[in-house]
């Protein structure tokens, strides 16, 4: 877990940014004391090839956990769905090694492995006990750099995958967040849906994912992060056997992610008609902050006392008082070079214009009547209570680094985040969300039956409305 001792860090990478302090001190702030929290020791080692490798020994359970993390995601898409696919096929057989084997080993030692991929990442991770790391870390190896791809698995692979994204779609908040994605980012790579659709995934073949593996999985664009109880150099020393021959054969040429973001310069309604709904679901909204932004810690804080827990203005003013919702909340979504904003709740049709009004009323309290010192306190309190438990197991710990490789951040994240939220002020506050919090040119993603929820999207931006049931989400 994460406790009260100083950084070790063998090698910093260079293109980290560390995050910034958020403001001078206030003699009316109270500081509460949730004792020392920084990051575990860690090691970063380079290997030859340009394999990136982190090492955090925690010795407290015998377990370790191996986290895989490779820059590639749906921002490289070549045909939508496949940074995804290509990483669930990495358990299809790997090394000559059937897929029923390598389950087969896996359960019979308690272990687990999974394999997945996001916006900008690809990720493999295995969690077993430390004394199976002899039989786990080359299965690693070879599922890595060898898969099979077997066409007979591929292709159930493909149709689950198929079946599964039509069967997403019954449930408007199991998709909302990949329309409003395309909704803010249109063509851009960000408004790309990890998923892909169903007519893109029917077009994937295993020479195409092959392809796209040999692309992208090379040692100069992978991290892996070992976190649990082993000796560093004796797991050192067998990642670079397992790993120290593995050949570049491919230049990863970086996305200018920064390059091409659209610009929001007026309000836009995406309504996504569900003929059979009674009830409607919708997200508000804009851009939001790239991870590296040196005042995320802040923007926490604040977003806190918006939609950030059970007591923020949003929940208190939608269900508690209102009763138009069992929840409403709002968040930062980050990544590397860009992020969104949003406010997301659900309320039965009848209710749909009273409570997207009342959303918007709430959220207009950041700028009518701003903080109070009191409601900074209690967030300060509490986000400093909520985020030691997120980094306390080995899982956690290498997601973190994980982050941190694909995002552009370092330990500073940690080791001065409750040094950031005490010195957060109401005057620091304000410029934080007079900054970052988008105000103007709000946009909509609303769900819900069109028939009787257009005359009311209308309202609130240019309207531009499509099928649940249509291919993707808002081409």
């Amino acid at each position: 877990m994460v406790k009260g001792k100083q950084v070790l860090s063998v090698l910093t990478l260079a293109s980290l940014m560390v995050l910034g302090g958020c403001a001078t001190t206030d003699v009316h702030t109270k500081t509460v004391d949730t004792g020392s929290f920084s990051m575990p020791a860690y090691e970063q080692v380079t290997l030859e090839n340009g394999l990136t490798i982190y090492l955090m020994p925690q010795t407290e359970v015998p377990l370790i956990t191996v986290n895989a993390t490779i820059k590639v995601g749906a921002v490289n898409d070549t045909l939508a769905g496949m940074a995804q696919v290509t990483a669930a096929s990495l358990m299809l057989g790997a090394g000559g090694q059937s897929k029923l084997a390598i389950e087969q080993q896996v359960d019979f030692l308690g272990a687990n492995l999974a394999s997945g991929a996001g916006k900008e990442g690809s990720y493999l991770q295995a969690d077993f006990m430390a004394k199976d790391a002899e039989t786990m870390l080359p299965l690693i190896q070879r599922i890595l750099l060898s898969p099979d791809f077997d066409v007979t698995e591929f292709n159930k692979l493909r149709q689950r995958k198929i079946a599964g994204l039509g069967q997403s779609k019954e449930s408007p908040r199991a998709v909302i967040n990949r329309y409003y994605d395309k909704l803010i980012f249109a063509q851009h790579p960000y408004g790309n849906a990890v998923s892909g659709n169903t007519h893109s995934l029917a077009q994937l073949d295993v020479p195409q994912v092959r392809a796209f593996h040999q692309r992208f999985y090379q040692p100069a664009n992978v991290a892996i992060n070992v976190v649990g109880d082993f000796d560093t150099a004796t797991m050192k020393a067998e990642l670079k056997k397992l790993f120290g021959q593995w050949q570049n054969t491919a230049t990863v040429s970086a996305l200018n992610l920064k390059q091409n973001l659209p610009v929001l310069d007026h309000s836009k309604v995406l309504l996504v008609d569900k003929g059979d709904a009674v009830e409607t679901t919708f997200l508000i909204g804009g851009k939001g902050v790239s991870r590296d932004n040196p005042d995320f810690v802040g923007l926490t804080v604040i977003n806190t006392i918006l939609g950030g827990r059970f007591t923020s203005w949003l929940n208190d003013e939608l269900r508690v008082n209102a009763g138009l919702t069992y929840g409403a909340r709002s968040g930062f979504t980050a990544y590397s070079a860009a992020g969104t904003f949003k406010i997301s709740t659900f309320t039965k049709t009848a209710t749909t214009k009273e409570t997207i009004d009342l959303a918007l009323k709430t959220y207009n309290r950041l700028w009518d009547k701003g903080l109070d010192q009191a409601t900074l306190d209690s967030a300060k309190a509490y986000v400093k209570g909520q985020f030691p438990p997120k980094y306390e197991t080995s899982g956690q710990l290498a997601g973190l680094m994980s982050d941190m490789y694909l995002f552009g951040f370092d330990d500073a994240f940690i080791n001065e985040f409750q040094t950031k939220v005490d010195g957060l002020t109401l005057q620091e506050s304000q410029r934080l969300i007079d900054t970052y919090f988008p105000k103007d040119n709000l946009q909509f993603v609303i769900i819900g039956n069109a028939a009787q929820v257009a005359p009311i999207a209308k309202q609130y931006g240019t309207v531009t409305q499509v099928d649940i049931k249509a291919v993707g989400f808002g081409d």
